[in-house]
């Protein structure tokens, strides 16, 4: 068993009975009274947010995960479905556990985070930025570029985002998978 010692950022405890992984933690040693250690734990099934205080000391159970990379092939509507590119194992996961499934495209690589005790899959996530060649735009106003104007624009996986207005239909674009956000344009 662990103790509060042994903590790091992205270490993966069992906490209230369920998965967290750990965002931040700080150790306090007040004045007066025992010493603390205050965190941020996100629940690796909900991502949600969760402020916590531990006791300086206090026994904690830390579980093993493990990273794989999976290529992505297609999905049915509700399942996604992967394959392990040196197995060629396939694997079904289901949408909710995807960060941005919106921005998955055949043949992306995402990252597989399993809790190698049970061997589930705890979280799916893809690359922080992917690129994506822009299917349908509005054509952009010459001269309109004085205030950063966006305008709509479809990609390729049907996901709309918004994008500055010298983009056009045919360009490939870098598109942030966390917020959903144009990034750059790709030059080839």
């Amino acid at each position: 068993m662990a103790t509060t010692a042994d903590f790091r950022n992205g270490l993966i405890i069992e906490f209230n009975g369920d998965l967290y992984s750990i965002v931040e933690f700080q150790h306090v040693k007040p004045g007066k009274g025992p010493a603390f250690v205050r965190t941020r734990l996100r629940n690796l099934k909900t991502g949600k947010i969760l402020p916590n205080t531990f006791t300086a000391g206090v026994k904690i159970n830390v579980q093993r995960v493990e990273r794989r990379p999976m290529q992505y092939l297609y999905n049915d509507g509700q399942n996604y479905f992967f394959m392990n590119a040196e197995t060629f194992e396939q694997l079904e996961i289901e949408k909710d556990l995807i960060n941005a499934p919106q921005f998955l495209k055949e043949g992306n690589i995402a990252e597989i985070m399993y809790h190698t005790e049970t061997d589930t899959v705890l979280t799916c996530e893809l690359p922080a930025t992917v690129t994506l060649e822009v299917t349908y735009t509005e054509p952009g106003e010459k001269g309109n570029t004085a205030t950063n104007a966006m305008k709509d624009a479809t990609l390729e996986t049907n996901a709309v985002i918004k994008v500055p207005l010298f983009i056009n239909i045919g360009d490939k674009i870098k598109v942030d998978t966390r917020d959903g956000s144009y990034s750059e344009r790709v030059r080839e």
